[in-house]
């Protein structure tokens, strides 16, 4: 089993971060069925003010590129990623096409 933490903000806008909470909790059932499909057994994100964390626990073969190529052939996955592009707001170091930002783990007790 392998842990991921990503980070992502949200644009400034607390009408724009409530919205985005509202559509996660009844996230649509295609895009829980294809995150459990690429081989992630858990998924948590936390929110404070305009910044989310997210932890995700994933079998061993588990890839992020497998994961991008899977959602590319996934219409449903597509139109849930245009409508979360809304909420969301780019970290000033990443490539513009890039969201969740994969941290660097630094401590373990």
């Amino acid at each position: 089993m392998k842990t991921y933490c990503l980070i992502l903000d949200l644009k400034e806008d607390s009408q724009l971060i409530e919205q985005y909470k509202k559509y996660h909790q009844h996230v649509w059932p295609e895009i829980i069925d294809s995150i459990k499909a690429s081989g992630i057994s858990d998924m948590r994100i936390y929110n404070v003010a305009d910044r989310l964390v997210m932890i995700i626990e994933a079998d061993d073969d588990f890839s992020f590129e497998k994961k991008a190529e899977m959602d590319q052939n996934n219409a449903k996955v597509q139109e849930w990623e245009k409508l979360m592009d809304t909420y969301q707001k780019r970290l000033p170091f990443v490539a513009p096409d890039q969201r969740w930002v994969p941290m660097e783990e630094i401590f373990r007790l």
